[in-house]
């Protein structure tokens, strides 16, 4: 059994991999989070949307 982790290890990418590959996907979602809500408190009444 050992082996078999042993050699799932060694295909694994490293840390810096898995770290840059997590921030490619949370960087962009935390800059649409904010974007959403610079509009939501910064629009003028005319440019928001009708509910």
């Amino acid at each position: 059994m050992s082996e078999l982790f042993k050699a799932l290890a060694d295909r694994m990418p490293g840390t810096s991999v898995l770290v840059n590959a997590a921030l490619s996907g949370l960087v962009p979602w935390i800059v649409y989070k904010i974007n959403q809500a610079l509009h939501r408190y910064g629009d003028p009444p005319w440019k928001r949307e009708k509910n």
